[in-house]
């Protein structure tokens, strides 16, 4: 169950020859995957490319229409080895995966694809997870395309050219037999735009022509001596014929006059924002408007030496502006004008910064600076720039910052994974801190507040991997984290198999929440929906005893504190050899939610009887110690002021985003906590008997109200 669906774009798919398109990026780029022909696309799902896979996923209808194979792989290995049908066959194809995180699983079958090369396209479009909004390590695309060879697309944001050059990446491919990247950005996967399009196309080979007529190719195997020769046919043959092509069909694009002092050489994806630091330079327009020459890298790898040569050639000094480290254009552009003996001044992470996102204000000062050296004449309309300081220097901006303590990211309201920590917390209290290896998924917000839980994340599904140095004779066992997507991801082999072969002493605890929940809440193997296209329902449990796991525990309601703190005990205390591994399971509650308030929404409109359970704190039974914030950290569970003279601190709160989960009265009470959490039932359209029931105990709460009122000791002169 996805976190949303597509069904209303999925009919924008089916925009014929002439008519506009409107909406997203990553949706732009599906359909331009439609308008190529393509026979099959697979991959991974992950920020910022999760939109594609669940497009596609709703998409099912236009994809057999077209006759496409579309499959959500189960890991961005398995989406690379996919592209293994376009190696002896003209098929296109196409897979996606988040970045260098996927880029790094994917390496071995990338190596062998690139080396062997392909006869159909084949194009792999990596959501390029750097800067601002990124969740992984600071890495970039570029490196793997040097690497392996493989042809970089950085399509400029602006719909028509990234519909473009998906379209003559294929083509690219298949001149220079040759698989293609087309990185994509955060905010290019997001920005909205419009194009227009093209018809759809069935693809030229099917799938189906290649599995009755089978070709081998020898060649085009990875052993040797073939795979020398591959090395020499990298760059003889197949580069040549890609330079060609994108001087041919220019891919690359300049913008501004044609003459002038300085230049800025740039990366596709960085044009929007350097234009926007020009604009306020006074240099751009709003409308793409320029007075410096630009020179637009579309095709960040292979560069085009004869039209860098031509863009520098007479120029005083030219700006590269590119993201990250190493500067890989700024080194190759300075080598490519020595060697012809031009002398122009190259600049770039001279003035830019080495490391982190090119935002326009970041572009702002490196431009200023380096115009202020080689052509201070063109920041002559420069229009003022508020100064940000005075407005962090304002005392109420302070006091804020005083006020409002910084808030980590932590988990949703509900969810069924911090109750496992907690339940740790309890452990820890017990038994001493032990070494947890923790993995990449929701439950890595467990290293932060309140729980302070792990000491390593190594890779996704790699959790018990990167305990398997400690399995040795001590005092203590390791801990680590597993999550039900990276078990299936990496993990059952990895991490799992693993250790059973290894004899592992350690503890494995499995995070089951029925979804791959930290990408969006798509189904995987151990789902418990019911997914007619998928095979869902298989259980964890029984495959890792499958694996010859024998000490397994599985817990169906990770809520119950009490019995995943006693059983997480017993697997740290017990004489039993081999890996320990729980299984607690748990609908993810955003999921849950999703699914479920629309259907009592529904009820209530309908009129029928719908009861909601809340959870709140007897104010008078709080101590204000936060014990029970302490090992819950709910994002609904609060503090408020108290009337109370007695009581100094604020005491407890529920806030109304309450789900009713019940975690943090079971914490309260495996805690040995006071007993001030309560639960209450909230009725919509209640029955008749409902009605008179109420009436019943409003009269008895009522008379043994009144009856402790009059028993209750009266001080002197007060009224009876």
């Amino acid at each position: 169950m996805a976190e949303r669906s597509f069904a209303r774009e999925v009919e924008d798919l089916k925009l014929g020859a002439g008519e506009v398109f409107r909406g997203e990026g990553i949706l732009a780029i599906t359909k331009a995957l439609l308008q190529s022909g393509i026979s099959y696309v697979g991959g991974y799902q992950g920020s910022p490319i999760s939109h594609l896979m669940d497009v596609l996923a709703d998409a099912k209808d236009v994809l057999d229409e077209l006759g496409v194979h579309f499959e959500t792989s189960a890991s961005e290995a398995t989406a690379a080895a996919t592209l293994s049908a376009s190696v002896m066959y003209p098929i296109r194809g196409a897979v996606t995966w988040k970045s260098t995180a996927g880029t790094n699983v994917a390496a071995d079958a990338l190596s062998n694809l690139a080396s062997g090369g392909v006869t159909g396209g084949a194009m792999i479009v990596i959501g390029e997870d750097y800067g601002e909004g990124s969740s992984i390590m600071q890495e970039r695309s570029h490196a793997y395309a040097l690497k392996s060879q493989i042809w970089l697309l950085d399509p400029r944001p602006h719909l028509p050219t990234i519909v473009r050059m998906v379209e003559e990446g294929f083509a690219l491919s298949e001149v220079s037999n040759t698989p293609v990247m087309l990185e994509i950005r955060i905010r290019t996967c997001h920005m909205h735009g419009a194009f227009v399009c093209k018809d759809n196309q069935k693809p030229r080979y099917s799938l189906r022509e290649a599995l009755e007529n089978p070709v081998r190719n020898v060649n085009r195997i990875v052993l040797p001596p073939a795979s020398f020769l591959h090395e020499k046919e990298k760059h003889e043959r197949r580069l040549p014929a890609a330079v060609a092509f994108v001087k041919e069909r220019r891919l690359n694009e300049t913008f501004g006059p044609a003459t002038g002092e300085v230049g800025v050489v740039m990366l596709g994806g960085m044009h929007n924002a350097t234009m926007r630091a020009l604009e306020y330079l006074g240099l751009a327009g709003s409308h793409g408007e320029c007075s410096v020459p630009l020179y637009v890298l579309n095709v960040a790898y292979p560069l085009i030496e004869e039209e860098l040569v031509d863009f520098c050639r007479g120029r005083k000094a030219v700006l590269v502006v590119e993201e990250g480290a190493p500067e890989y254009i700024e080194r190759d552009l300075n080598t490519i004008l020595r060697r012809r003996d031009i002398q122009t001044k190259i600049s770039g992470k001279d003035v830019l910064p080495m490391g982190g996102e090119y935002t326009a204000p970041v572009l702002i000062q490196g431009l200023r600076k380096f115009l202020a050296v080689h052509a201070r004449e063109l920041l002559g309309n420069e229009p003022p720039i508020p100064d940000p300081a005075p407005v962090l220097a304002d005392p109420r901006v302070k006091k804020l910052a005083e006020t409002v303590p910084p808030r980590p990211p932590g988990f949703c309201i509900g969810c069924p994974e911090r109750p496992i920590f907690a339940a740790m917390k309890l452990v820890e209290d017990e038994l001493g801190p032990h070494h947890v290896s923790a993995d990449i998924g929701c439950h890595l917000f467990s290293i932060l507040p309140p729980f302070n839980i792990g000491a390593t994340t190594m890779g996704y599904g790699l959790g018990p991997a990167s305990a398997s140095a400690f399995n040795v004779p001590a005092g203590k066992r390791s801990i680590s984290m597993l999550g039900d997507g990276g078990f299936w991801h990496n993990g059952l082999a990895s991490s799992i198999g693993n250790a059973v072969f290894n004899k592992h002493d350690g503890v494995t605890l499995i995070v089951d929440n029925f979804y791959s929940s930290a990408t969006g809440g798509q189904d995987i193997p151990s789902s418990r929906a019911f997914n007619p296209r998928r095979k869902t329902n298989n259980s964890i449990a029984n495959a890792v005893r499958g694996v010859g796991a024998r000490w397994v525990r599985q817990i169906d309601r990770t809520y119950d504190v009490a019995k995943l703190r006693d059983t997480l005990r017993e697997a740290l205390t017990t004489k039993a050899s081999g890996p320990k591994i729980i299984v607690a399971s748990s609908e993810c509650m955003l999921n849950k939610q999703r699914r479920v308030r629309p259907l009592i929404n529904s009820a209530i409109k309908a009129g029928q009887r719908v009861v909601r359970e809340k959870f709140g704190v007897d104010e008078d039974v709080c101590t204000g110690d936060h014990a029970c914030i302490r090992l819950s950290g709910c994002p609904s569970l609060s503090v408020k002021q108290t009337d109370d003279p007695l009581k100094d601190d604020p005491i407890a709160a529920i806030d109304e985003n309450c789900v009713g989960c019940g975690n943090c009265g079971e914490v309260a009470e495996a805690a040995a906590l006071c007993p001030s959490f309560y639960r209450a039932e909230i009725l919509h359209n209640p029955t008749r008997f409902d009605r008179a029931m109420e009436r019943i105990r409003s009269s008895v709460i009522n008379w043994f109200e009144a009856r402790r009122m009059k028993r209750r000791p009266r001080l002197a002169g007060e009224p009876a």
